[in-house]
């Protein structure tokens, strides 16, 4: 049995495969009454979708939201949102030389090692294509938290080494790796370039932060908000590791450097320095929660390379079909989601605590 849902009461459910015919979400526990419209979906979803510069693949899908159920005249009803994204230029035939070869980096010989069988289309559920789902959730996730001041914005801030030295936000948008600094940047498509016409790929770092949220989500033992957000941003097949706050780089300072310092501002508590990231004991502090995700570069590579059949068999592999040669600027929007999805299912449940 797979576990295709997250979250407890903010709960999504996936469907789809790379190469079916449509994948997409059914979204239970939306309050009533938020306003959302398919063009707030699909301003997400464009973001995602492939086909959008030279250093993302060239499969062309428009990533189209059909809203089929639980919105209304422009509001949510508080029945269940479900969402449908149809498939449109999927290449099946140049996945026929995969068939039965486990492709280095994939998930083809886990997958069918638990099942006994695997779609080789695309990656079938383990693609990454999975994540316009998740997209399309986190849209309304985005609007419901955006109530009451809450935002979440990601950025590339890493691409192979190569960091971003400045952060503006209004750079992001306006260069396709979307990093904050727009002459590091130059660099990074530089890189990914060179990767791609060598048949490869590379990796990075997204870091993101969400702004306005409140004290007190989360819980201090198994469901730590901190937890939470390492469940969901970990179950994104490219991510490979989490940091929060200041992360590894907190082992090198001492505790007297690494506590942050409670004051009042504006009849509020805060704290001088944000080391935690926002999140104590598991519990939001209401300072900014910081988060930086490591993202490995991408499998699917053109390079000729060694690997077993299923007959487990040495053979040569080589990947056809259009590959993203980084992930980074396609998961910047994705890391956002799963984060909206992961506040608005703890702020949810914080309203149940407290009313």
């Amino acid at each position: 049995m797979a576990s295709n849902s997250f979250g407890e009461i903010f709960r999504i459910t996936t469907f789809g495969e790379s190469h079916g015919p449509a994948i997409g979400v059914v979204i239970d526990g939306v309050p009533p009454g938020v306003a959302i419209s398919a063009d707030d979906i699909q301003a997400d979803l464009d973001r995602r979708r492939p086909g959008q510069s030279s250093i993302t693949t060239q499969r062309q899908e428009s990533d189209t939201a059909e809203i089929l159920s639980g919105i209304f005249e422009g509001k949510t009803t508080g029945s269940p949102v479900a969402i449908l994204i149809r498939n449109e230029d999927q290449r099946s035939k140049d996945y026929s030389n995969i068939k039965e070869v486990f492709r280095p980096g994939h998930a083809d010989y886990p997958y069918f090692a638990k099942y006994g069988i695997r779609d080789y289309q695309g990656g079938g559920r383990a693609s990454g294509r999975e994540t316009a789902c998740r997209v399309a959730a986190g849209a309304i996730a985005k609007k419901i938290i955006g109530q009451q001041g809450t935002t979440v914005r990601a950025y590339t801030l890493a691409v192979n080494g190569i960091c971003a030295q400045k952060i503006d936000l209004s750079a992001i948008e306006k260069n396709p790796v979307r990093a904050p600094d727009l002459e590091k940047a130059k660099e990074m498509i530089e890189c990914i370039e060179a990767a791609r016409k060598a048949g490869d790929s590379v990796g990075g770092i997204i870091e993101a932060v969400a702004k306005g949220c409140p004290a007190g989500l989360g819980d201090p033992i198994y469901d730590k908000l901190s937890a939470k957000l390492a469940y969901g941003l970990m179950s994104i097949g490219t991510v490979k590791g989490i940091e929060i706050g200041s992360g590894f780089e907190i082992t090198k300072m001492r505790g007297s450097e690494a506590n942050d310092v409670f004051y009042m501002k504006d009849g509020n508590i805060r704290t001088r320095t944000n080391h935690c990231g926002g999140i104590l004991g598991g519990i939001s502090t209401g300072e900014d929660i910081v988060i930086r995700v490591a993202i490995k570069p991408a499998s699917s590579i053109s390079q000729l390379q060694n690997t077993l059949d299923k007959n487990q068999q040495p053979v040569q592999v080589q990947v056809k079909g259009r590959h993203d040669p980084c992930i980074c600027p396609r998961a910047v929007p994705v890391v956002e989601a799963m984060i909206a999805i992961c506040l608005t299912d703890s702020l949810l449940l914080q309203k149940a605590v407290r009313g």
